[in-house]
């Protein structure tokens, strides 16, 4: 009896076509919605927690003043110095430090010129950043203290300053300065906060102050915990010593802060996350928009169909069967909706994926959930005119023209 139910609610889609495709209008933009939002938002979730990722493995970064969340920089409170810098040195547990400091700085090469990030490191900064080499290696420990005119350049550089040659032994002009570059670094991408990471150059500390920077302001201290499970004490740990190195009292507000960027990861992926359902949220609405559709549709069609419910009653239908023909009809036309607006957000969050350049990520438990969904706004809506068709009078039905 249910198959004879579906194929007649098929043939009943099929004679009407064009008031069935404007039916199901409802049910395919809130399904398309739901589906290009959801999987559009974590796609965005997934290339944060990537980027974040670039930025180093189980690392603290210590920032001069309050701090804001975003990419290391100067600060014009006071600066970090070599004693901290020393101090935290005998921390345990991690796997390497390193102070930092930057500058844009024009970086010429040839008849090439440009605006790059120039970096003042220690070899450790290396290890924090987890960057690879393409070429060549980090500076040594040796270039730092003697202020060698030494430099990493990052893949942006290369491709954009050097155009047609090897990087590896030129001479090129930091600001005022000719510095070698010893070796070439593997592309990062651009960063969570929209800056190019291979836009770089970096050169040993010592260098850059005297140099590039003229001071010895220490504008961030990063470091790299030897895995995730110590990164609390580690940047307990650190916050202390600091406090101790920079004579804050007991009673006063840290004048520097130690960010833990899995926790910044964490934050910004759950807001993520919380604007994904928003936008879902209201996007579900337009479904139940669709499900009155559907109901005003239904009503319209056992009004229409008034006089043949009375023969099938006549001739010894059972008020359950038209029923479940009317429901089946009403449960057919959301699922058809349901796999079209499937199909539609798919496309549209392929489509918005690649123009936005995030990861296409589709969560079949989200797919699945709103077809069974859309299959159950079918229902609910449903029920009501199949109620009243199943409940309708033989005799006045018959009467009907």
């Amino acid at each position: 009896m249910l198959w004879e139910a579906i194929k007649l609610a098929f043939q009943t889609v099929g004679r009407n076509k064009l008031r069935s495709i404007l039916t199901l209008l409802g049910i395919v933009i809130g399904v398309g919605a739901v589906i290009a939002l959801v999987t559009i938002g974590q796609g965005t979730t997934d290339k944060l927690r990537a980027d974040l990722s670039k930025l180093g493995s189980n690392m603290l970064i210590a920032r001069p003043g309050g701090g804001q969340p975003g990419p290391p920089g100067g600060n014009d409170a006071r600066s970090f110095t070599d004693r901290d810098v020393a101090a935290l040195r005998g921390m345990k547990n991690i796997r390497a430090l390193a102070p930092s400091a930057n500058k844009t700085v024009d970086v010429v090469f040839g008849t090439s010129s440009g605006s790059v990030t120039v970096t003042g490191t220690e070899p450790g900064g290396f290890i924090v950043q987890d960057w690879v080499f393409k070429a060549g290696g980090p500076f040594s420990e040796n270039d730092v203290r003697s202020g060698t005119a030494v430099c990493v350049i990052g893949t942006t550089v290369a491709n954009e300053l050097m155009q047609g040659f090897d990087p590896m032994g030129q001479v090129i002009r930091v600001g005022s300065m000719p510095c070698e570059v010893i070796g070439v670094l593997e592309a990062k991408g651009q960063s969570t906060f929209g800056q190019d990471q291979d836009n770089t150059v970096i050169m040993p500390m010592r260098t850059f102050q005297r140099r590039i920077a003229g001071n010895t302001r220490i504008a961030t201290i990063a470091v790299s915990a030897e895995s995730s499970q110590v990164l609390s004490s580690v940047q307990a740990e650190m916050t202390e010593i600091l406090r101790e190195t920079r004579r804050v009292a007991a009673d006063e507000d840290d004048d520097f802060s130690v960010r833990d960027m899995t926790q910044l990861a964490a934050t910004l992926s759950s807001s993520t996350a919380l604007m994904t359902g928003l936008l879902g949220a209201v996007a579900a609405v337009s479904l139940l928009v669709g499900g009155i559709g559907i109901m005003n549709i239904m009503l319209v069609s056992v009004t229409e169909r008034t006089r043949e419910i009375g023969i099938r009653l006549a001739i010894g239908a059972l008020s359950n069967q038209v029923l479940l023909q009317f429901l089946v009809e009403a449960v057919v036309l959301c699922l058809i909706g349901g796999l079209v607006g499937i199909a539609l957000g798919l496309g549209l969050a392929l489509l918005a994926s690649s123009l936005l350049e995030i990861p296409f990520v589709v969560d079949m438990s989200i797919v699945v959930g709103a077809f069974i969904f859309s299959g159950v706004i079918g229902i609910v809506f449903g029920f009501f005119p199949a109620r009243r068709a199943a409940q309708l009078d033989p005799i006045e039905a018959l009467r009907r023209e």
